[in-house]
Parts: structure tokens; C-alpha cells; sequence
């Protein structure tokens, strides 16, 4: 893992470019190499977004492997913040890591949903939550109870969107007070537009060189947009289109054991829809699906797994879930 003596070294050496690694949450994580002065621009571009000022306080909880983290690290470069850095965990703001912050006042972090999903469930830590000024979440999916908590929180709560080839997010969408929105609002100088499949396109000169096309299924209007699901999670089945994110939105509202759609290959169908879940007991699971879903969205199969498969930056890890589904046939 790498330390933030491993990145100023990396960062202040000659050379123009430095190497990351996408999250993995499709497949195996790929090498990319990534222009110095292009994620420069990418924290200059957020921080006068948040108006963050020079002595302003930043937390880095994240890990320094992965985009996210790094982009952190560089955000306090280029604008003078004060960096406090604690070792990446499930829960950021314990006491062990507070005592080394105690007296100061956290104007800015970055976390993802299951670090702000753990800091909720202690009334200490969901103190200490509510009391960073700005605080984004990005690198999975905030699901609606998750967001009803951050709605009533006092300061500014943002998820983010973005990848590694956009050297973090190009467009942000409140979750918090009266502007909480679905719908994401891209950075000034980023323009948005859909491919003919209704893929987002994303042209964003100050941090990419090259127009980018995305896998994510999105709907824009007035200028913002939201994501609707990736292209590669769709099963079709029967000839029937199902977004996997949709299916998980609508069951999340009343299933809270952790679960995964995903699918198998089917010599009827084309293909089925699976659920992975933790669960042992699944006749409250299936009963679930067969009430609150539509009768070609229910799963044909239901698989028990000891742990969701996730990635290192705690999103689904797709590829994975596919292998379990086929796995248990």
C-alpha cells in the first residue's frame, strides 16, 4: 500500500506522469498513466467549487492506491490545505483516529458509502460525521436510506461522479438540506451529451484529453443529468431489458440484509436474473421480489454467500458476482 511519503516522492520527481489504477468494479483494475498538471487542474476545479481556502483542513481516509485518494493529497498541494492524514479503514472517524484530531475543525473530506454508512452507527462518530463542512462520497452507490440521513445533516454532503480517466469527479449532486437532487451538476468547463445507446459522453478538456465515453445509461436535463445504470449491467432476459441497478434500487427499500443482482447464462431465457444474498433464511427475500418487483425483474435463482462480493474501493464487484452465480448451478 502505498504511503504519503511514497507520493510526494512520486509527485515531486521529474517526470510529467504518474501511474494509477482504475477501481476494478467490471474486471481486473487497469494501469493508466495520468498527466501531473491535468490533475492539477482537476483539484483547482473542485476546490473553487467548495471554496475551499489556503489553511482550510482536509482529511485523507482513503487509500493513496487509487485515484481518489491521491486526488486528496494533490488538492492540498495545489490550494495549501492542511492535510491530516489517517490509514485507510472502515471507520475513519473512531476514537483512535480522532484523538490525532481532536482540535481541529474538519473543513474537508472524502469518504465512500460504507465509510459513512459505519460512522453512522455510533452516536460519536456520527457526530464528528456531521461536523466536516464539506464532505463527498463517491465509488459506489448512496442507497435511499442512506441518503434520507445525509439529507438532515447541518453542512454541505455531495456525492460525486466521475472515474479514474477523469481524474476523479467531473460533476457533483447534493445530498444534503433543501438542494438535495438526483440529478448531477457538471463542473463549468465539463460538457455533457449521450452516445446513440443513451451512454453519457463526457467532454472535460482540463483534466482529459479526448472526449470520453462511458458505460452509464443516463437521462440530461436543463444541463444536469443522472445515471440510470451501467450498459453492462442490463440482463436481458426473454427478450425483456433489466437494469441491475434499478432492481437493486427498488429492493433496497425493503430488504436490508446485503444482497447483489446479478445474472446467468440461460438456455431458455438468454439469461436470468440472480440473487446473491448473506442471508440463510431467504423466504422473506423471495416473498420480497415476488411482491415489489415486476414478473420478468424477479430473480429465477437466489444464491447464500457469506460476504457480497466487493472491490478494494467498495464497489460491487460485478465480474465476480457473475462467476458465484455460475459457480452454484
Amino acid at each position: 500500500m502505498m504511503t504519503i511519503a511514497d507520493f510526494y516522492k512520486e509527485w515531486n520527481n521529474k517526470a510529467d506522469k504518474l501511474l494509477v489504477h482504475t477501481s476494478g468494479s467490471t474486471g481486473k483494475p487497469k494501469p493508466l498513466w495520468v498527466e501531473k498538471r491535468r490533475m492539477e487542474a482537476s483539484a483547482i476545479i473542485t476546490c473553487d467549487f467548495l471554496g475551499l481556502q489556503e489553511g482550510d483542513t482536509a482529511l485523507l481516509c482513503m487509500s493513496l492506491d487509487f485515484i481518489a485518494g491521491k486526488m486528496m493529497v494533490v488538492r492540498s498541494i495545489v490550494r495549501g490545505l492542511e492535510l491530516i492524514v489517517i490509514p485507510p479503514s472502515g471507520h475513519p472517524l473512531c476514537d483512535e483516529n480522532w484523538q490525532g484530531m481532536v482540535n481541529k475543525d474538519i473543513t474537508f473530506a472524502a469518504m465512500v458509502p460504507l465509510q459513512v454508512y459505519n460512522s453512522l452507527q455510533t452516536d460519536e462518530e456520527r457526530k464528528r460525521l456531521k461536523s466536516i463542512k464539506h464532505l463527498i462520497i463517491g465509488g459506489g452507490a448512496i442507497d435511499e436510506d442512506l441518503a434520507t440521513e445525509l439529507k438532515t445533516f447541518p453542512h454541505a454532503v455531495w456525492s460525486t461522479y466521475g472515474m479514474t480517466e477523469t481524474l476523479s469527479h467531473i460533476a457533483l449532486r447534493r445530498l444534503s438540506g433543501e438542494e438535495a437532487s438526483d440529478w448531477y451538476t457538471p463542473f463549468p468547463s465539463v460538457n455533457i451529451s449521450l452516445a446513440e445507446d443513451g451512454c453519457l459522453m463526457i467532454n472535460a478538456p482540463l483534466v482529459c484529453s479526448e472526449t470520453l465515453k462511458t458505460n452509464d445509461i443516463a437521462e440530461i436535463q436543463d444541463g444536469k443529468f443522472r445515471i440510470i445504470g451501467r450498459k453492462d449491467n442490463v440482463i436481458v432476459s426473454g427478450g425483456v431489458k433489466i437494469q441491475i441497478e434499478e432492481v437493486e434500487r427498488i429492493l433496497r427499500q425493503y430488504i436490508k440484509t446485503p444482497f447483489l443482482i446479478t445474472k446467468r447464462q440461460d438456455k431458455k431465457f438468454g439469461e436470468i436474473v440472480v440473487m446473491l444474498s448473506t442471508a440463510e433464511d431467504l423466504t422473506e427475500t423471495k416473498y420480497i421480489c415476488e411482491q415489489m418487483l415486476p414478473k420478468f425483474w424477479q430473480p429465477r435463482a437466489f444464491v447464500t454467500v457469506q460476504e457480497i462480493p466487493m472491490t478494494t474501493t467498495g464497489k460491487p464487484a460485478r465480474k465476480e458476482a457473475e462467476r458465484l452465480a455460475k459457480e452454484t448451478i
